[in-house]
């Protein structure tokens, strides 16, 4: 976890610790709602259709950021 905090060989950017935290936020929410989506589903197909692509499209956009993180440059 050397983006949280400071190490021996670089510093801490919060800019880039609070990205990632927002990324696998998003991830493993999406993650969470789509599984409560199947499970809603099973009482309310409606409502578990709509939780399932919601938590589809966070975590498409978490998957999306880890490529947005992959090319921006590290400060050293």
């Amino acid at each position: 976890m050397g983006f949280y905090k400071p190490g021996a060989n670089h510093t801490s950017d919060p800019k880039m610790a609070r990205l990632h935290k927002i990324i696998w936020a998003l991830i493993f929410g999406g993650l969470m709602t789509i599984v409560l989506g199947i499970f809603v589903g099973k009482t309310d197909d409606g409502t578990g259709w709509l939780m399932m692509a919601a938590g589809c499209v966070l975590t498409a956009v978490g998957a999306a950021l880890i490529y947005v993180r992959s090319t921006m440059a590290d400060k050293p």
